[in-house]
């Protein structure tokens, strides 16, 4: 089924055309790279991995509860329109807040991949536009991944966020070439992280929780990839280049925070906006899911060297700033730990069944002669 008869509203105009900026540039060096980027360049390569076979396919996805998760995690629970919600109404506003978080994923790994391809065109050295080609590779595979999870398990699909198509094309429109790293290696992945590792913690649900922690592997790398590049580069900048991309990110992260609100599902079910944005403001469970959001961007924008005292005070107005203290190393240790260890644990089945087949098929034999 086509993807425009699943959306839960308009989603404009398709294609969204940002316009190009800023130099593609070629380099004629090609036996100079750094060591560290070339062994996560081999590491890119050795750990491509196929959607289609790695992840189960088969297992069921009850669309109306798609996470397993708690009422009390939903902006209504406790008001005036809970109340009036039957049971198949509270399984349908499960279905939509879910579509609408696996489609700002979808949205964001497409903008992943763009920026990941924009990098591959405009980043000066050789070594940075080989790891970003296995970079695009992994935004693709992730695009395919969640669009399969929303046409075939859900049903249905909600546009891109206002605000995150907001960041996504200043990033996009801005010619410096290390702004796609900025803004999508820092604030979109770095969000988006954040949110995969909630709910695949939280989720008791098999296949949500598979793609989660397989996409998660990757990503790992890609924030280490950002976290690499910038820092090299930013040591080189002026006090008036590094302000400005601290600007940059202070805007950013509160379009991001603002994202995750959630209000076009509460619309869908007849609550004015103006209202919408206030239960969601309200919730306690949003307020500290947006607060563990920024667990792995305020690390990753300390480290690259952007930490100005305009920057600090906005994340304590956030009420983030001690994130910055946060070991990103041991984060992404363990999102690579537990995607082997769901391999190891699904390899461990798959032969538990097989040795079941061999017994079933010595027993039959036996029986027979």
């Amino acid at each position: 089924m086509p993807t425009q008869d699943l959306y839960a509203n308009d989603p404009g105009n398709s294609p969204w055309q940002v316009p190009a900026a800023g130099a593609a540039r070629f380099s004629w060096e090609y036996d100079d790279g750094r060591d560290r980027l070339l062994a996560l360049y081999q590491k890119g390569k050795d750990k491509q991995w196929d959607g289609n076979t790695r992840i189960d396919w088969e297992l069921e996805v009850d669309p109306y509860d798609a996470l397993g998760t708690p009422e009390e995690a939903m902006s209504l629970y406790g008001t005036r329109h809970w109340a009036k919600l039957s049971a198949k109404d509270k399984g349908e506003l499960r279905r939509h807040y879910a579509s609408w978080q696996f489609s700002q994923f979808l949205h964001g790994e497409q903008g992943a991949m763009v920026c990941a391809a924009r990098i591959v065109e405009s980043v000066p050295d050789l070594d940075a536009k080989f790891y970003s080609a296995t970079q695009t590779m992994d935004e693709a595979r992730h695009a395919e991944i969640y669009s399969r999870f929303l046409h075939e398990k859900m049903g249905l699909v909600y546009p891109i966020n206002d605000n995150l198509q907001s960041l996504l094309g200043d990033t996009l429109r801005d010619s410096r070439w290390d702004m796609p790293y900025l803004g999508m290696q820092v604030l979109i992945e770095g969000l988006a992280l954040a949110a995969f590792g909630m709910i695949r913690d939280t989720t008791d649900k098999p296949l949500p929780k598979q793609i989660l922690t397989y996409v998660m592997q990757d990503e790992a790398r890609h924030v280490a990839f950002g976290r690499m590049a910038l820092r090299d580069y930013y040591k080189q900048l002026t006090d008036a280049e590094l302000r400005e991309r601290e600007e940059f990110v202070i805007e950013g992260c509160y379009l991001m925070r603002d994202r995750l609100r959630g209000v076009e599902v509460l619309e869908n079910f007849g609550i004015p906006k103006a209202e919408a944005e206030a239960l969601s403001e309200r919730s306690e469970f949003l307020r500290l899911f947006r607060k563990l959001l920024f667990s792995r961007i305020v690390p990753c924008v300390k480290d690259i060297g952007l930490w100005g005292k305009r920057l600090q005070q906005a994340y304590v107005d956030m009420g983030v700033l001690e994130m910055g203290d946060s070991s990103l190393d041991l984060l992404m240790a363990q999102d690579e730990e537990l995607a082997e260890q769901l391999d190891a644990e699904r390899f461990a089945a798959e032969e538990r069944e097989r040795v079941a087949e061999v017994e079933a098929a010595i027993e039959s034999g036996s029986a027979e002669g």
